[in-house]
């Protein structure tokens, strides 16, 4: 993903590269240059943005109780 350098020397992440590595404002980056010359933009803190799935877990919410699902499951309602 291609970005401009800007006079001051600045670059814009785009939105992708924010979502995966979980970036918002204020957040900090740090750069590392690996052993093949590539720099590599990591997040300061090491914390690891909630996977897709991770942020579809926790509680539903009131809803069914275990006797009303099994009942769903066995097609008596």
């Amino acid at each position: 993903m291609p970005t401009t350098v800007t006079a001051k020397g600045q670059v814009t992440n785009s939105k992708p590269v924010r979502n995966m590595l979980g970036i918002v404002p204020g957040s900090q980056v740090d750069f590392h240059r690996a052993a093949d010359g590539s720099v590599v933009l990591t997040r300061a803190d090491k914390k690891r943005p909630a996977s897709r799935f991770e942020k579809l877990r926790g509680h539903a919410g009131k809803g069914l109780d275990t006797n009303a699902i099994m009942a769903l499951t066995r097609g008596e309602t």
